[in-house]
């Protein structure tokens, strides 16, 4: 059998249930929105953390112009805690582009796909395929696993990346390319993992050619990691009435457009101590951000920045990014 038939019987007794999927052989129809949407949220995060997050957005904007129509900062807000927030923002610009010069509907090929705000060539490709069954390359970090053992490709990554999608375009076939895409992302996910893979029983494992090797789990070859900055913060901690000042930040940047508490820019040397300090992993660099009190102003704070008092017995509501919100536990947690 093909390496795509024997892929596509093993998704059909194998695949994962998924929100935002249609179960093979089902008879359902994809939904264009629901597809682009899981798949901005799952770039550079895992589906167990985005899976929620879903259920939240598509209950609350179940289409696209009701997406298209909300306000940027319950968008936002909804967003808290997923990371990249970037994402969100490039979310609420692709919807409105539909809506406003596509009519509500997404173009239906790579292309088309490519015009859009935030759509780059893999989601392009992979909206492509599953929501509108186009033969398209579809290559995830999952499916780049996979190709790269098989086909027993050494080259370090990044430059590797011809090598895989030359190695899969032949095998993408014209019926059910989606499922394909969809496969191979499950293969990846369940059998062809980075440690312990389980070759025993996967489907490819006849004609694979890293199989029983001792070093398998170096595929694919990565490059040397880098040493990442380490860079430094204050907050500020401005309380009032049992209410805290919460600001808006840039829409551009680090966290763009999310509430945080107020303060400088993050540099590399610590300037002051403070009452308490968390570490956060960013993909570039780390930070310390160190929260330090200050007195409220004697003037209205709206004055000097786009902000507002937040009910501190309502943090939860604000959507703070994990950086603040961590910080603001540990000092909630200090004062309890």
């Amino acid at each position: 059998m093909s390496f795509s038939t024997r892929l596509l019987d093993w998704y059909d007794r194998s695949a994962r249930v998924l929100p935002w999927r249609i179960a093979p052989n089902s008879g359902g129809e994809p939904d264009p929105y629901r597809i682009w949407l899981a798949e901005v949220m799952l770039q550079q995060t895992t589906v167990a953390a985005v899976a929620g997050y879903f259920a939240r957005f598509t209950e609350r904007w179940p289409t696209v112009a009701d997406l298209a129509a909300a306000d940027d900062a319950d968008v936002m807000a909804a967003w808290a805690g997923l990371g990249y927030y970037a994402r969100a923002r490039n979310l609420l610009a692709c919807a409105r582009v539909v809506v406003a010069d596509h009519g509500g509907i997404f173009p239906d090929s790579e292309t088309g796909l490519r015009t859009l705000p935030g759509i780059g060539d893999y989601t392009a490709a992979s909206v492509a395929a599953i929501a509108f069954g186009r033969a398209a390359v579809v290559i995830d970090a999952n499916i780049e696993r996979v190709i790269a053992r098989h086909r027993l490709i050494e080259t370090p990554l990044p430059m590797a990346k011809r090598e895989i999608r030359a190695a899969l375009a032949p095998l993408v076939p014209a019926e059910r390319p989606g499922d394909f895409a969809q496969a191979l992302m499950d293969l990846g996910a369940t059998i062809c993992t980075p440690r312990g893979p389980a070759c025993a029983i996967c489907p490819l494992m006849a004609d694979c050619r890293a199989r029983g090797r001792p070093d398998i789990e170096r595929l694919p070859v990565k490059p040397p990691k880098k040493a990442k900055p380490h860079r430094h913060g204050l907050a500020h901690w401005i309380e009032r009435d049992a209410q805290i000042w919460l600001v808006r930040r840039p829409g551009k940047g680090m966290l763009g457009g999310m509430r945080a508490l107020p303060g400088g820019e993050w540099g590399d040397v610590p300037s002051e101590s403070g009452i308490v300090s968390v570490d956060h992993g960013f993909t570039h660099f780390d930070l310390t951000l160190t929260l330090v009190r200050r007195e409220a102003p004697s003037e209205h704070p709206d004055a000097a920045a786009e902000g507002r008092w937040w009910p501190i017995a309502d943090l939860d509501a604000a959507g703070l990014p994990t950086l603040y919100r961590k910080l603001t536990d540990k000092m909630l947690e200090r004062d309890a």
